[in-house]
C-alpha cells in the first residue's frame, strides 16, 4: 500500500489528528529502534522504522490514545 494510503487510513483511525499520528509515529519508530519487535505479520527487515509505526497504526494493530 502507498504511503498517501496509509497515512489516509491511519488518520481515519486517529479521527483524523495529525498532530497525534505524528507523535505517535514518533514515539513508536523509537520505540522499533531500541529494540521493541514489529506487530506486523509482513518481513519488516528493509522497512523504515517511521514505515513500520505508520503501517502498525493503519492496520489497527497499535492503539493510539491521548495518554500514550
Amino acid at each position: 500500500m502507498r504511503t498517501e494510503q496509509l497515512t489516509a487510513k491511519a488518520l481515519e483511525r486517529l479521527d483524523f489528528d495529525k498532530y497525534l499520528l505524528a507523535n505517535a509515529i514518533g514515539k513508536r519508530a523509537e520505540a522499533l529502534s531500541s529494540g521493541e519487535s514489529s506487530l506486523l505479520d509482513i518481513d519488516t527487515s528493509d522497512m523504515k522504522f517511521t514505515d513500520i509505526a505508520l503501517q502498525e497504526i493503519a492496520e489497527g494493530k497499535l492503539i493510539v490514545s491521548l495518554d500514550n
